[in-house]
């Protein structure tokens, strides 16, 4: 059973204090991080009795940037992409009809933060299951008037054209209600290598039940004659429901002068640290 997400708790909407700012910077991996838009938590999970809980918004670059919220439902494929669906297929429950969300846009300043507030309302017929939508934060043109064609970085007595890329992010947010489960099974390992002729774990991830399962996977080596070393890492990993299987690649880094080879890979898929570690799923590889 996967435990609730760490939700931060304040009052309404407010701007971030910077204390708070600095832990937050401290606490995000640098692969949750945009080029301007930093989040936390990266899921919201409710369950039980919760009905509240908070996403913390973070300006990381340089301007001021405004990001239109909206909720959106999407699938994951089965090497963990994702597409936006507007109709379910079987076993597909949308979150979007339970939630409400406060607010609607922010502008943020560089630097700067903000709190977005999200509740659940639970109809008394519900059916007991997990449902999922996901809450987009898309980077709105800036019309302000700040830039112009004309400040653009072109030769002298040339008039220059330039396109600004908007970034945005998605956070699943799910809620989970009266008896979920499930079950997680690592299969299929191969030790293959990358385009690059890098060393590559490719596995399958199974799951079964009727929640979603999220946690890092974990790789190491031990040689017939030395002791276990890890040598490979993919944090923040998901088999949303209803899929039933996930395949993943790993890249292993070795160290110099140890081959891969008489020995045994292992992996291990753990929950994360804030959900309190637990191991999921674990296989091994002789090679």
């Amino acid at each position: 059973m996967i435990p609730k997400t760490l939700t931060l708790k304040a009052r309404g909407m407010t701007l971030l204090s910077r204390s708070t700012l600095c832990a937050l910077l401290f606490m995000l991996p640098a692969s949750h991080a945009l080029a301007q838009l930093m989040l936390y938590p990266t899921r919201v999970v409710f369950e039980g009795n919760q009905r509240s809980a908070q996403l913390e918004l973070i300006n990381n670059g340089t301007e001021t940037a405004t990001y239109r919220i909206s909720l959106v439902n999407r699938r994951m494929g089965e090497t963990g992409e994702f597409s936006e669906i507007a109709s379910p297929l079987p076993g597909e429950q949308f979150a979007e009809s339970l939630l409400q969300y406060s607010p609607r846009q922010v502008t943020l300043e560089p630097g700067a933060g903000q709190a977005v507030r999200i509740m659940v309302r639970k109809p008394g017929n519900l059916a007991a299951g997990e449902y999922r939508s996901h809450l987009l934060l898309a980077q709105q043109p800036d019309t302000s008037g700040r830039r112009s064609i004309e400040s653009g970085s072109a030769a002298d007595g040339e008039i220059g054209i330039q396109l600004t890329a908007l970034v945005g992010a998605s956070v699943p947010v799910i809620v989970r209600h009266g008896a979920t489960d499930a079950n997680v099974a690592l299969t299929q390992l191969q030790l293959q290598r990358s385009a690059s002729g890098l060393p590559l774990l490719a596995l399958q991830m199974q799951r079964s039940g009727t929640q979603s399962v999220f946690g890092d996977l974990t790789v190491s080596f031990t040689p017939q004659s030395g002791a276990e070393q890890v040598i490979g890492r993919a944090n923040g990993v998901a088999v949303y429901t209803p899929n039933p299987l996930r395949n993943a690649g790993i890249a292993l880094q070795p160290p110099s002068g140890l081959p891969l080879s008489n020995g045994t890979l292992r992996v291990t898929y753990r929950e994360q640290a804030e959900d309190g570690g637990d191991l999921l799923a674990e296989a091994a590889l002789s090679l």
